[in-house]
C-alpha cells in the first residue's frame, strides 16, 4: 500500500502539468502539422496535441456551436474575419503562419492542358472546395470569374467538402480537371499533374488565433507563436507552404 501512495505521489505533479491542447486546422494543413505536432509537444513537456482538420468553414462552425477548441488554423483571412466579428477568437492572438498557391491539376489522361480547355465539351466534371465553406472553393471562385470561366463550366462543377476530397476525386480519375493548393497537388504528384498556376483571386494566406472558449489559453498563445518560429516554418517549408 506504501508504494502505491508513492508511486501516487509521484504521478499527481506529471498529471497536473499534462495539458490537452486542441487545435482545429483546415485541410491542407493535415500532413504538416502532424509533423509540427510532435515537435510542439517535446519543446513543451506535458503538453499533448490533439488535431481536428476540416474545411476552414466547418471548423468556424464547431466552434461556434461550442466546441472545445483551443486554436483555430484557417485557409483563409474571410473565414478568420467571421470568427473575429462573432467574438468567437481572442483579440491580439491573430497571426499568419503560411502562404499558398491555388493550382489545376488533372489526371494523366485528361483533355485539359490549360485553364480554357475547361470550358470544352470534352471536359465533363471539374471538382472545386463548396464555395460557402471552403476556402480553396472561394478562392477558385474568383479565378474563375477573373477568366470569365465560372459561368461557363457551372454545370460542370462537382462540390467537395474540403481540398482533400478535391484532390481524391482527380487522384482517381473520377473528374477531368480540379483546382487544389500546390501543397495538395504535391501530395498526390504521381497521381496527376499540375496543369498550371491559377491567379485572379485574393492572397492565400494561413491565419490563426486562440478561440476565445479556450481551457488553454497561455499554451494555446504559446502554440500560435511556435507556427512562426523556425522549426515549424521549415517543416511547412518542406510540404511547400510559402512565408506568410
Amino acid at each position: 500500500m506504501k508504494r502505491l501512495l508513492s508511486v501516487l505521489c509521484l504521478a499527481l505533479p506529471l498529471l497536473a502539468h499534462a495539458q490537452q491542447l486542441t487545435v482545429s486546422a483546415a485541410a491542407s494543413l493535415t500532413d504538416a502539422f502532424k509533423e509540427i505536432g510532435p515537435r510542439f509537444e517535446a519543446a513543451k513537456p506535458g503538453a499533448t496535441l490533439r488535431f481536428n482538420f476540416a474545411a476552414s468553414g466547418v471548423l468556424l462552425q464547431q466552434i461556434a456551436q461550442g466546441a472545445p477548441v483551443d486554436v483555430f488554423a484557417s485557409a483563409d483571412q474571410e473565414t478568420m474575419n467571421r470568427s473575429a466579428d462573432q467574438q468567437l477568437i481572442t483579440v491580439g492572438t491573430r497571426r499568419d503562419f503560411a502562404s499558398n498557391t491555388l493550382v489545376l491539376v488533372a489526371p494523366p489522361d485528361s483533355p485539359v492542358k490549360r485553364a480554357a480547355d475547361l470550358a470544352l465539351p470534352a471536359v465533363k466534371r471539374i471538382a472545386v472546395g463548396k464555395v460557402a465553406s471552403v476556402p480553396v472553393g472561394r478562392y477558385t471562385q474568383q479565378a474563375l470569374a477573373a477568366a470569365q470561366l465560372w459561368s461557363a463550366v457551372g454545370p460542370k462543377l462537382v462540390f467537395a467538402d474540403n481540398v482533400r476530397q478535391v484532390l481524391d476525386y482527380v487522384a482517381r480519375g473520377e473528374v477531368d480537371a480540379g483546382f487544389v493548393y500546390r501543397t495538395d497537388a504535391e501530395i498526390a504528384k504521381d497521381k496527376l499533374r499540375v496543369v498550371a498556376a491559377v491567379g485572379g483571386h485574393a492572397p492565400i494566406t494561413y491565419p490563426a488565433a486562440v478561440v476565445a472558449g479556450s481551457r488553454q489559453p497561455a499554451l494555446a498563445r504559446e502554440f500560435v507563436a511556435f507556427l512562426g518560429g523556425a522549426d515549424a516554418q521549415a517543416i511547412l517549408a518542406k510540404y511547400g507552404f510559402g512565408k506568410p
